[in-house]
């Protein structure tokens, strides 16, 4: 499997196109081996990276992003033990840091070496990470759906339906305390290939109240003229500096200008 991987990566042009596939490729591979432990029983996978694989989000993603979906969960460590063995068994050389005592788990899982052997960097120490992280009390109302994606090779996923994936990336925009251009890359992303398409309220309803939102609650009618001000007010300079080094076809930078995402956001039905 490394070598593969990095006969893939040698395909590739320049530096960052390089990093993201090989980022996603092993991205795949830890969803794989979550699938074989039997980890998606219990939790959901959301998130940027579940929208590229699910649907061809034209941009790469750094996280593995989940949601719990049962209250009994194979303790963290464990899963990430098993994580670490398999990938290992396929050759790589790894690290695994992580912290379970807060609400949301989070793990980097470090590849040792991989960068230097891909011609990428001439530092034998420097790693490549992915992160994981486990929602493990997300808001209630998600629809779920089981879906099998054959990239790089076939996995199967317990994940949230597009109404669920969409209220979560709207609860993003609402409340982040820090501009993420790739938030609002993925809301002109969703509402030109799902012009009509109308977020799961009741999710996205309790998910501000976990929040501790002070503002009115989204309803059918105020939903994107909460989003049109937030899309308003952000500095468009730093949203294109966010996404850019993420994206698969870079002047998709300027096709989803903020002009032409307020237009999308204002149309829809």
């Amino acid at each position: 499997m490394r070598e593969y991987l990095l006969e893939l990566v040698a395909k590739r042009g320049g530096y960052n196109e390089r990093l993201n596939i090989m980022r996603e490729y092993l991205q795949a591979y830890i969803l794989r081996l979550m699938h074989d432990a039997g980890a998606f029983r219990r939790i959901a996978f959301v998130g940027g990276t579940a929208l590229r694989f699910l649907h061809g989000l034209p941009r790469f993603s750094e996280d593995l992003d989940f949601s719990a979906v049962e209250p009994k969960q194979e303790p963290f460590a464990d899963l990430l033990k098993k994580l670490k063995s398999g990938l290992e068994l396929a050759g790589y050389q790894t690290a695994v840091t992580y912290d379970d005592q807060k609400t949301v788990l989070s793990a980097f899982i470090k590849f040792q070496g991989l960068l230097q052997a891909a011609g990428m960097t001439g530092h034998k120490t420097q790693l490549l990470s992915v992160k994981l992280e486990i929602d493990s009390n997300p808001p209630a109302g998600a629809g779920l759906e089981t879906r099998l994606v054959n990239k790089y090779f076939p996995v199967a996923f317990q994940t949230y339906d597009t109404p669920s994936l969409f209220a979560g990336k709207l609860h993003c925009v609402y409340t982040r305390k820090y501009l993420k251009g790739r938030d609002f890359f993925d809301i002109g992303w969703y509402l030109s290939k799902w012009p009509d398409l109308k977020p799961n309220l009741v999710m996205l309803c309790n998910a501000l109240k976990q929040s501790g939102w002070k503002g009115d609650f989204p309803e059918e009618a105020t939903w994107r003229k909460m989003l049109s001000e937030k899309t308003a007010a952000a500095d468009w300079e730093k949203v294109k500096r966010d996404v850019e080094n993420f994206l698969e076809n870079p002047g998709d930078r300027d096709i989803f200008s903020k002009q032409n995402i307020m237009t999308i956001i204002s149309k829809g039905g």
